[in-house]
């Protein structure tokens, strides 16, 4: 069974008041307010020196079960939400191998399922793993990317991006943090660029919640769990009052959402879930046997969940 054998965090060390962001943006500041107020957003951590392989190879050497175990790693995914990360003939993803002694590894980018994309990153990586005739093969999924473009730095009233960055080990059998079960639903009706479609925006925006949430039911149902069985909701780092919503329409706790790092990080693309992970595991929120969800949901539109045992 898929199981995540370590998770590692990189947070780049400027951390830009949003209302720096706003300015560079060209937001008002009642927009400006709109995102600390409602939506609960303080800073953003951006790296503005690094490149896109140094986010990477940073994010992977802080995983210190990576160190001496190189050889085990056959593959190596990048949860990718934006479809282009450097100008060619540029690769982020084949320059960190490099750095990093993976030069051997089969690499390729996950992507279409947007801040979506760790989730289906993590069920590939299951895949292939199982399929592997090697029973200590592991696979490194990397998440994070730049804010290079003001499409990669805002979603309208809704979210400021990040380039907080994020690694996770993969094995194919493990004790803890198994992955119980994987459902996603893909919304082709939504696609379009949001900040030029306000039809399209109030459309997305008041399908949201009830996509949301039938998505982790069906998490949960696959995985034979319930609302009262599961112990955290890990989700992505859009804004508070969204998640506040939705834990008021199922009745779940808005204290067991881990909600720490969107304030503090911002939304940083698909990392937000291993970035969650890594706080609840570090703040000692799950016990050994609990039950969790990850959720989240990309521009397009992707809605995914994943039921995981710590």
């Amino acid at each position: 069974m898929t199981a995540l054998e370590a998770v590692a965090v990189h947070l780049p060390p400027v951390a830009e008041p949003i209302e720096l962001v706003g300015e560079s943006l060209g937001l008002t500041a009642r927009q400006v307010g709109l995102f600390r107020r409602f939506h609960g957003l303080d800073q953003v951590r951006v790296d503005r020196d690094g490149d896109l392989t140094d986010l990477l190879t940073a994010a992977a050497k802080a995983l210190a079960p990576l160190s001496g175990n190189e050889h085990r790693v056959k593959y190596v995914l990048h949860a990718r939400s934006l479809p282009i990360a450097a100008p060619y003939p540029h690769n982020p993803l084949h320059d960190a191998l490099g750095r990093l002694g993976l030069t051997h590894a089969r690499a390729f980018t996950i992507t279409h399922h947007a801040c979506a994309g760790s989730l289906l990153a993590l069920d590939v990586a299951g895949r292939l793993l199982a399929a592997d005739p090697d029973p200590e093969a592991l696979a490194l999924i990397l998440a994070g990317e730049k804010t290079f473009t003001r499409d990669a730095r805002i979603v309208p009233d809704t979210a400021l991006f990040g380039e907080g960055a994020a690694a996770a080990l993969v094995g194919a059998e493990g004790e803890h943090d198994r992955v119980l079960s994987y459902a996603v639903d893909q919304r082709g009706e939504f696609d379009g660029r949001l900040a030029d479609d306000p039809e399209l925006m109030a459309r997305y925006q008041r399908s949201y919640p009830d996509l949301m949430i039938a998505v982790m039911e069906a998490a949960l149902n696959e995985a034979g769990e319930s609302w009262e069985s599961i112990r955290l909701l890990l989700p992505h780092n859009v804004n508070r009052i969204s998640w506040q919503r939705i834990c008021r329409r199922i009745g779940y706790p808005p204290d067991r959402v881990v909600l720490d790092n969107v304030p503090a990080v911002g939304h940083s693309f698909a990392a937000d879930i291993l970035l969650n992970h890594h706080t609840a595991t570090g703040r000692g929120l799950l016990r050994r046997g609990d039950r969790y969800l990850v959720a989240a949901s990309g521009l397009g539109a992707t809605f995914a969940a994943m039921v995981l045992q710590h």
